[in-house]
């Protein structure tokens, strides 16, 4: 029993040892978390794949973001070297499979990668874009942490943080990343007291220096159509005051907008808004509907005589936010054909030159870059990846205010075993590893410039015995053809978009 009494005891001890280490630790937001308990996720990981892809990386939600590309993420961050031996798990004779075409003759990559400017003709103060950028998710979604670790990732790295539509919170703001401030349909952190824009609000925090481009949200990959509601319980006193609601109430996101109501009144708004943050790079962001409400709204531009300077694609298959169902299954267009939508329609009407494209949907690895710049895409944004690059693991408790790992909570105890210095640094290594591969897979297809990247560059398995080019699959416009003479598989859309009028004509 002595003995016993001794073994037990040393446990014991060794067990508060070790968790006193856990608590104390800043590289580990699940054992900071989880004491003692939080490293039998870590054993798992130590025996992959044979059990890592049932209980760490298992697909929850059954959608394409699949383990390899997870577990790409995952060690990016950590600066793993993540070169795999055996080859490809994926079946390339499937139909469906899409694969870049690479050069016999391959250049060497850039000593730099390459970056975007982004700001048209009526831009006085234009931004260099990175390849890869930090989505759209705002605080109250994300803790405070999570949204410093992105932001100072951000920083460490020179790429762009959208805010999301939840305001411009201090935490975006404190290390100095850069920022793309986006305004949604409910104006938080630029509205007056019965939810109208207030445009000496907005102008006021769109003239500071973090701040390089603003962005309205028309709707996003995950619930196009509808706006969002943020429990009463959950509108803490900081997120009232920075989102200007009333602490305690149900905060709401309407729908739609109450600053237009047509093609033009869009387009006349974000020249409203460029002028307002004082020549900065005024753009939207939208999950495409349909062919026609694009046209629509390439005819307002034409009308009004201006352009955004950017216009962000969201996929319907995208989205980090809690949203039905039946929205994140069955509403919207998928990104590679609202991305060629936004982009033939930009060179049917002569504005390309203009106006720079943004891609959102499940953007994690370097060949997505390379895979949305073929389809009509200058750069792209990614949410999900981002979160698990600063610790989420996909637990999908975000709704619950139960994060395991301190990224998307309000809880300040759970928050608090996200470090942000530690996190930061993942985040950064990981877009900068990402953008690294996407300049390497370039350089093997021959390119050193996104730019010259081309539909001929990406094919796709049709059927079991026969693949073709997305120059094969798909009309791609020439400059001007929708004012000289439209396709006929544009023509009928043409003729129904209305500058006037979202959704066609109306007699």
């Amino acid at each position: 029993m002595g003995r016993s009494r001794w073994v037990v005891g040393g446990a014991g001890a060794g067990a508060v040892g070790l968790a006193a280490w856990d608590l104390l630790q800043r590289k580990h937001t699940i054992l900071r978390r989880y004491p003692v308990v939080g490293h039998l996720r870590y054993l798992l990981e130590d025996i992959r794949p044979e059990l890592q892809q049932y209980f760490i990386e298992r697909d929850w939600d059954g959608r394409p973001f699949d383990r390899d590309t997870r577990s790409v993420v995952y060690e990016r961050a950590k600066g793993i070297h993540g070169e795999r031996p055996f080859g490809t798990e994926l079946d390339v004779n499937e139909v469906g499979y899409e694969y870049l075409v690479h050069s016999a003759a391959p250049a060497d990559p850039p000593d730099e990668p390459a970056r975007v400017v982004v700001g048209g003709p009526d831009c006085s103060r234009p931004y260099s874009m990175a390849l890869l950028n930090v989505s759209a998710m705002s605080f109250g979604a994300l803790s405070a942490n999570a949204i410093r670790a992105l932001n100072k990732g951000a920083a460490l790295g020179g790429f762009a943080h959208d805010t999301g539509e939840g305001g411009l919170s201090p935490y975006h703001l404190e290390h100095g990343g850069d920022i793309v401030w986006e305004i949604g349909t409910g104006y938080f952190g630029a509205r007056t007291k019965d939810g109208d824009f207030d445009p000496a609000t907005f102008s006021d925090k769109a003239s500071g220096d973090s701040v390089k481009c603003v962005s309205l949200k028309l709707s996003q990959g995950a619930k196009p159509g509808i706006g969002g509601v943020l429990p009463g319980a959950k509108v803490t006193k900081e997120i009232a005051d920075i989102r200007q609601v009333p602490q305690g109430e149900k905060c709401v996101s309407p729908s739609s907008h109450r600053v237009f109501h047509t093609p033009v009144e869009l387009i006349e708004f974000i020249g409203r808004m460029r002028e307002l943050a004082g020549g900065k790079p005024a753009g939207f962001k939208l999950c495409v509907g349909s062919r026609v409400d694009v046209l629509a709204i390439c005819k307002a531009m034409l009308e009004v005589g201006t352009t955004p300077d950017f216009i962000v694609v969201d996929g319907s298959e995208g989205g980090t936010g809690a949203a039905p169902l039946e929205f994140e299954d069955h509403v919207g267009m998928p990104l590679t054909h609202g991305l060629m939508t936004v982009h033939n329609a930009l060179v049917g009407v002569g504005l390309r030159d203009r106006v720079r494209i943004g891609a959102s949907g499940k953007v994690a690895a370097g060949n997505d870059i390379v895979k949305r710049v073929i389809q009509g895409a200058d750069y792209t944004n990614s949410a999900r990846a981002m979160m698990m690059a600063a610790g989420c693991i996909q637990a999908q408790r975000c709704h619950t205010d139960k994060c395991p790992s301190g990224v998307a909570t309000q809880n300040p105890r759970r928050a608090r075993a996200l470090d942000v210095g530690d996190k930061s640094e993942r985040v950064h290594r990981y877009q900068q590893a990402t953008v690294d591969e996407a300049m390497r897979i370039m350089a093997a297809m021959g390119v050193t410039d996104p730019s010259r990247l081309t539909p001929h560059h990406l094919r796709l398995n049709v059927s079991a015995t026969r693949n073709q080019s997305y120059a094969e699959l798909y009309d791609w416009l020439e400059p001007g053809q929708l004012l000289a003479e439209p396709p006929r598989d544009w023509a009928h859309d043409w003729a129904s978009a209305s500058a006037d009028h979202f959704g066609g004509r109306q007699s």
